[in-house]
């Protein structure tokens, strides 16, 4: 007797059901994220001591999961303001797969060891490698290569046992249990490693000090919208003026952190530069030194 499949009948269901079922799903996925915490938690401060040190993340994905790793690295930039090469991603098949379905290279181990030796990975960088089985042989040979070359490495999935969890030092497994749409790992599972790519990235660069009472300090302010929230943050910590808090931001050449430093001791923005970067551009330090 073939068992009944825990949706069967799903495409025969009004549209209101159909999306009950989903969130009833997805409703599962934060708690089983939070189980993982203390696994996060060790890989963050992986990040941050490379980080710290000149090193550099490096992410591996193939499909939906290498598209969740690139959106992850493209957004540290604007949101911490740290250069291109701080956070890279690495998916199969290029840049040309996000937009194009190129499934198909995911199964080329020697791409990614090739492209891991292409990205100049080694001792004190992090590779990450990014899929929803583990079993993906793109990023498998990505993280075997990473590990051979001298880095840490971390697996990101949601299955227990897989090959890239026997290989890397580090694993966070996010069980998220079978999907809506059987194998449709673009749901549940890419859900789970949108999280744990935000929690990645986010608590990193808030430890090294690109985050300040809450606050997006280091954010390149390249747009009337990030300009304006710039000053408001400005005027927030040091409780200058909206003039005052406009005049030295561009006086800073827009940089949010050298604006605070500026205003909240008195300084000329160059004296507030130099600050900072005797604090590795750690606000609270700056302003506590």
């Amino acid at each position: 007797m073939v068992d009944q499949l825990p949706y069967q009948g799903i495409d025969t269901w009004d549209t209101a059901a159909i999306l009950t079922a989903m969130n009833d799903e997805d409703k599962g996925v934060p708690a089983a994220v939070g189980v993982a915490i203390p696994r996060i938690t060790a890989v963050v401060d992986v990040m941050v001591a490379a980080i710290g040190q000149g090193g550099h993340v490096h992410y591996f994905g193939a499909g939906t999961s290498g598209r969740l790793a690139v959106l992850d690295a493209y957004e540290c930039p604007p949101t911490f303001d740290v250069a291109p090469t701080v956070v890279q991603a690495h998916l199969a098949g290029g840049n040309l797969a996000f937009a194009h379905q190129m499934e198909n290279l995911e199964d080329d181990a020697e791409r990614g060891a090739e492209d891991a030796r292409a990205a100049g990975v080694g001792h004190g960088d992090v590779a990450i490698g990014v899929a929803a089985s583990g079993n993906t042989p793109y990023v498998i040979g990505a993280v075997e290569e990473a590990a051979r070359l001298g880095a840490e490495t971390v697996a990101l999935v949601c299955a227990r046992g897989s090959a890239l969890e026997r290989i890397a030092r580090h694993c966070i497994a996010v069980d998220v249990g079978p999907e809506l749409v059987g194998g449709s790992t673009r749901l549940k599972a890419g859900t789970a490693q949108k999280l744990v790519l935000n929690m990645l990235s986010t608590a990193t660069f808030t430890k090294l000090g690109h985050v300040y009472d809450g606050l997006m300090v280091a954010v390149r302010p390249d747009n009337v919208k990030l300009q304006k929230r710039a000053a408001a943050i400005i005027r927030r910590i040091t409780g200058a003026g909206d003039d005052s808090a406009q005049a030295m931001l561009a006086a800073s050449g827009m940089d949010v952190r050298v604006a605070i430093v500026a205003l909240a001791q008195q300084l000329s923005p160059e004296e507030a530069r130099a600050r900072l970067a005797r604090s590795s551009g750690n606000l609270r330090q700056a302003l506590a030194s």
